[in-house]
């Protein structure tokens, strides 16, 4: 197991872009598969790669990105500032989550082929849910990253917050919208 890491940590140091985005689509894609299987009680044969294959997508191309890019913006805007965790704990929440999370939604939409209407309607939907259950779990978790974790495993260590997070994610905004009652 010690030399998994130490060869993750070289791949990490020699490819941090590729290495972060291949990270965070594989476990966007885990957390919407144990969604699928665990929450949902799809059976192997229900399993619907295309949709975990979505997920896969939308972490490697725009959240692994993202989030590579938004930890070196705040490291650079605080670093070596007086209580340079704490503001950017304060950042990460006030205006980082409320981006990713609505960039999220309107991914996982756009990616499935929904209309503008039925994303809309997804956003009114999901997105104030979604922003509540995160204040729930991510500030404790960012304090933790921003205050002991080194730059170049922030986004590991938000990862695997994220694979449960991601199982929610993908729960939340996969389920069919219930009938409205006349």
């Amino acid at each position: 197991m010690a030399g998994l890491w130490r060869s993750y940590l070289r791949v990490l140091d020699k490819y941090p872009i590729s290495t972060m985005c291949s990270t965070t689509g594989t476990l966007m894609a885990a957390g919407d598969a144990i969604s699928q299987l665990a929450i949902e009680g799809n059976t192997i044969k229900k399993y619907d790669t295309v949709r975990s294959g979505r997920f896969f997508v939308l972490g490697f191309c725009v959240m692994g990105p993202m989030l590579r890019f938004w930890y070196l913006a705040l490291h650079k805007m605080y670093h070596g500032t007086r209580y340079a965790s704490l503001k950017m704990l304060v950042t990460d929440q006030t205006v980082g989550a409320p981006v990713v999370l609505a960039t999220f939604v309107v991914g996982i939409g756009a990616l499935r082929g929904d209309s503008r209407q039925q994303i809309k309607d997804s956003m009114k939907r999901d997105y104030l849910t979604i922003m509540l259950n995160n204040y729930k779990i991510w500030p404790a978790a960012q304090t933790i990253n921003f205050f002991f974790m080194p730059l170049q495993h922030r986004v590991l260590f938000v990862n695997f917050i994220a694979l449960g997070w991601n199982t929610y994610l993908a729960w939340i905004t996969e389920r069919k919208p219930e009938p409205e009652s006349e």
